[in-house]
């Protein structure tokens, strides 16, 4: 690993002084962010804080001390690398300067002013000239998978081209940024932009900020990882970010790349669109999380607090608590493989699965806390279709269906439910059964777990099974449901009699 590390940073010092060279030849000083052209200085047009930042030098604009600044120039110039931290003044302009001037030197670390608010009025400058040719090869190798030629190599742009989805610079090398509690938030008259986009090769590791007011028509109100990206947020809030995505969703992240969220809070975030998933975050790509919370959190469509669609997921340690959705409330899985435990999902509403939805993908649940949880159809607690999930060592406890099923819901999946509890669970609806259980089609098996004191308009209120095969061992116990346990299912339902 050393070694690793040490090729690694002599490979970004190599990177850097070749960049710098390459920035002097063409007339842009990567040191002092001073465009070669005034053609190339008025990009974009006005004098906001994208005109500041083309036109002021850097070492101004980041606050370094001016006899430091003039004694030490070159040495400074020779040897910051993406190793070294530089302190951003409490300027906005100053914040883009700083993740600009990241990017041409390959990589950085920045730490922002402790408890500052960095407003942001406009969308920053995509300048893929330090992207390292990813986006020519992206582009080559998509028309060579779409059966044309592979695309030359375009000649690098006259000018650097404004991408209106990002507050700040395109991530593409490795960027921390330490956040010291300070905040990044847009400014509510400014045009839809989220904070971050994270390119193929880009790596993004955000601590101890929040980012509030994101807001995005297309996925991640506030971070975007792309395919070939990464990103870490530790410690990290985001608040009332939104995603306008009519494809997508991501009201507060999206990610399609690999990322990691450890200890962090989603508050008030929404994906909007009709088909909007993820008001939180969501995921297509490979997410690990641990330690996160997320409240009050919206989707139209799938995974109030969290969705997982078509992607690879691990969850622990985290709370899901008064989101809603259509389709699970507080998580949904769909068409993906997601593993939760150690979680508490409660008080979360959506028209089915109350608490989590999962649809043609594989979900592992265990050690959950599912309570408190409402679905205006089916599944209070746990709604299941066309898939398989496993429910470990966890409780489903006071959750509400207006529908069937108001602990859990089974639709043509296999469900394994072991050392579990399903109690007080209600089915309240006209024509509502299976207040522990409702299940049709697949596998229900129940081993060495209680199903208890549930209730239900119509029996049976302990297990309903329908058209499936219904296994209960000799350690599993269906008692005090009303109006009955197990009597009136249409399948019939081992060791259970009434």
């Amino acid at each position: 690993m050393s070694t690793f590390r040490g090729s690694h940073e002599k490979l970004s010092r190599s990177r850097a002084r070749t960049t710098r060279r390459q920035l002097l030849a063409g007339g842009l000083v990567a040191g002092s962010l001073i465009a070669g052209t005034a053609g190339v200085a008025l990009a974009g047009g006005g004098t906001g804080v994208l005109g500041t930042v083309l036109t002021t030098p850097a070492s101004i604009m980041l606050g370094q001390d001016t006899a430091a600044r003039d004694g030490d120039r070159k040495a400074d110039s020779d040897a910051r690398g993406p190793g070294e931290v530089t302190k951003v003044p409490c300027d906005a302009a100053k914040l883009v300067a700083a993740l600009l001037h990241a990017d041409t030197q390959g990589g950085g670390t920045l730490q922002l002013a402790p408890r500052c608010t960095y407003v942001l009025t406009e969308a920053a400058f995509d300048d893929d000239r330090f992207d390292g040719g990813v986006r020519d090869a992206r582009e080559a190798a998509d028309q060579a998978e779409n059966g044309g030629a592979p695309a030359r190599p375009e000649r690098p742009p006259a000018q650097v081209r404004r991408d209106n989805s990002s507050g700040l610079p395109v991530v593409y090398h490795p960027i921390t940024i330490r956040g010291e509690g300070a905040t990044i938030t847009r400014d509510s008259r400014a045009a839809e932009f989220r904070f971050f986009t994270v390119r193929d090769g880009g790596d993004l590791r955000l601590t101890d900020v929040t980012l509030r007011n994101g807001r995005s028509v297309a996925e991640g109100g506030s971070v975007h990882v792309v395919h070939g990206g990464n990103a870490v947020l530790e410690g990290v809030t985001i608040a009332q970010s939104i995603s306008l995505s009519a494809t997508g969703g991501g009201g507060a992240v999206f990610n399609d790349g690999n990322l990691r969220v450890v200890d962090s809070t989603f508050t008030d975030n929404a994906a909007t669109a009709r088909t909007g998933r993820g008001g939180g975050i969501l995921n297509g790509g490979v997410l690990t999380m641990t330690g996160s919370t997320f409240t009050r959190n919206s989707a139209k469509s799938l995974g109030g607090g969290f969705a997982n669609f078509r992607g690879a997921a691990d969850v622990s340690g985290s709370s899901f608590e008064q989101n809603h959705a259509d389709q699970g409330g507080g998580m949904a899985s769909f068409s993906a493989r997601t593993r939760v435990w150690d979680t508490e999902v409660v008080g979360n509403t959506a028209r089915v699965g109350g608490g989590i939805a999962n649809g043609d993908a594989t979900v592992a649940l265990r050690g959950l806390q599912v309570k408190e949880n409402v679905a205006t159809g089916d599944g209070g607690g746990i709604w299941t279709s066309r898939g398989l999930a496993t429910l470990d060592q966890s409780i489903v406890r006071a959750n509400t269906a207006h529908g069937n099923g108001g602990g859990l819901f089974v639709d043509r999946s296999n469900v394994p439910v072991r050392h579990s509890e399903l109690t007080g669970n209600g089915a309240v609806g006209a024509r509502s059964t299976g207040g522990g259980i409702h299940a049709t089609g697949g596998q229900l098996s129940l081993f060495g777990s209680r199903v208890t004191e549930n209730r239900s308009v119509h029996a049976p209120s302990g297990v309903f099974g329908r058209q499936l095969r219904v296994n209960v061992d000799d350690k599993t116990g269906i008692t005090e449901n009303r109006p009955t346990n197990c009597q009136g299912s249409p399948a019939p339902v081992q060791s259970c009699f009434r």
